[in-house]
């Protein structure tokens, strides 16, 4: 199973959303959603550059042909394999529907946003509310992405200020913020270990808020 590569790009087409990379003599054809075609295109990256890209192998009994999708950091990937564990979408389809960033669209799904997840190609009323339904507090770590800023890795930067990282990513995504600071406040006083790392304490908070629907 092919999980990173690392080489030459032989050739690069954004419609279909394409990349042929050449590692160790060989050619891998690679599919690339829009986005990471975007953003190779955005840093110059162009036929004839180097390139290193995280990738999730698919081939199944019934597809039997590797299916390759190339993403610049893991955490895009993870947030891939997370959107394909959705019933209805499979690798192909999540690929042509990765329109925009990951830390977008997990906002969407953390807002429960479903006109915006319509937009992305292939995604109607159903399959929005099943993305929803299905994901909602567990990307919420991804819909951070855009605020906090991620290293070459995919990790988190380091904050200076948890508490206050979280409820300015809280307001963000749409809460007010006396409504984001009482949220992030009580998840602190009942879970005060998680003060110390931004993932954690947003997870918390949005676990105590599914719970509190529920």
């Amino acid at each position: 199973m092919i999980s990173y590569i690392t080489g030459t790009i032989r050739s690069l087409t954004r419609e279909p959303g394409r990349a042929v990379i050449i590692a160790g003599g060989v050619g891998y054809e690679i599919s690339l959603p829009t986005y990471v075609y975007q953003s190779l295109a955005d840093d110059g990256i162009r036929e004839g550059s180097d390139v290193e890209l995280e990738i999730y192998y698919h081939v199944t009994d019934r597809q039997p042909k590797p299916m390759l999708v190339g993403f610049r950091h893991r955490s895009e990937k993870q947030f891939f394999e997370q959107l394909i564990q959705v019933e209805g979408i499979g690798p192909a389809k999540a690929a042509a529907a990765l329109v925009f960033p990951v830390s977008t669209i997990a906002s969407a799904i953390e807002t429960e946003d479903l006109a915006s997840l319509q937009r992305l190609p292939g995604i109607g009323s159903r399959a929005a509310q099943k993305i929803v339904a299905t994901l909602r507090g567990k990307v919420a770590a991804t819909a951070l992405l855009q605020d906090t800023g991620i290293s070459e890795q995919g990790q988190f930067r380091p904050t200076s200020d948890v508490r206050s990282e979280a409820i300015e990513a809280l307001v963000t995504l749409g809460y007010r913020p006396t409504e984001a600071q009482d949220k992030v406040d009580g998840v602190i006083r009942r879970t005060p270990e998680a003060a110390d790392d931004l993932q954690d304490l947003m997870r918390e908070v949005f676990k105590a808020q599914i719970s509190t629907q529920d």
